[in-house]
């Protein structure tokens, strides 16, 4: 069994059978993807005292689990306060998906005391661990997250809250930040909430919008999420994101809603 998602080999990163999805054994889940290019994001011309907002990736194409990434990230528009951000993985000269974010200056900023305060749903040690899709694969995304429901399920259908943390870092020899912990688990929001039987239906979302007006604190990420899907084929979920304290954003996913067998690109 590996030991993290992704693996160094100079400046690219090899996938690990811990970054299956469960749609196809041969693809990865976008939820380390995601997390790579956050890490990216992070470290590209890294300012003091700020944070990534939001940030929005499009899929441009199934993210081979047989690939050799690398990730592109610059400043597009500098500033002293907000900056937009690009960012680009790529196998080899093929990209995968494209990126943009905004990085926000933090600031001091003395606010009214009467604000609504923050709830939290009902912590991780109150939730419970349920079985997964079957994936006919002993390894993969479904087994390097430790899940656990407070509501909903796998395979219940209609809206679930789900507690998410990494069993393993994301790059070997490397602590997972916020932000890659935040990204790793947002990207499931349609799959906790699916509202269709999964053996007769595809939805795989298109891109993935995250937004966040603080990081989450410690390891666990919770997903409120809810999925719409529509007779025409395409649906949405929406998912709020919280940690142990209460909300710290919100993800959103564009899906592609097809009976099995009868998907295109």
């Amino acid at each position: 069994m590996s030991e993290a998602f992704y693996v160094r080999d100079g400046d690219c990163f090899l996938p690990t059978e811990l970054t299956r999805g469960p749609w196809d054994p041969d693809s990865q889940h976008a939820g380390p993807p995601a997390a790579l290019i956050g890490r990216a994001l992070e470290r590209c011309e890294p300012p003091t005292g700020a944070q990534v907002a939001r940030v929005t990736l499009e899929i441009l194409r199934p993210i081979p689990l047989a690939a050799r990434l690398s990730v592109e990230a610059s400043v597009v528009r500098p500033g002293r306060s907000v900056e937009l951000l690009e960012a680009r993985l790529l196998d080899g000269e093929r990209e995968l998906v494209r990126a943009r974010a905004w990085r926000l200056r933090t600031q001091a900023v003395a606010l009214p005391s009467d604000l609504p305060e923050e709830h939290a749903p009902p912590g991780p040690e109150q939730g419970r661990e349920v079985a997964f899709f079957p994936t006919g694969q002993e390894a993969g995304y479904h087994t390097a997250m430790e899940v656990r429901f407070v509501a909903g399920a796998y395979r219940e259908n209609g809206p679930a809250t789900a507690w998410m943390r990494m069993r393993h870092p994301l790059v070997a020899g490397e602590e997972p930040s916020p932000l890659t912990r935040v990204l790793v688990a947002a990207d499931s929001g349609n799959g906790v909430s699916g509202v269709l039987d999964y053996r007769k239906y595809l939805f795989v979302n298109t891109d993935l919008s995250v937004h966040l007006h603080r990081p989450p604190a410690g390891e666990w990420v919770c997903l409120d999420a809810v999925t719409y899907p529509t007779p025409d084929g395409i649906g949405l979920s929406d998912t709020a994101l919280l940690d142990e304290r209460g909300r710290i954003g919100r993800a959103a996913q564009t899906l592609l809603v097809r009976p099995r067998g009868e998907e295109s690109a």
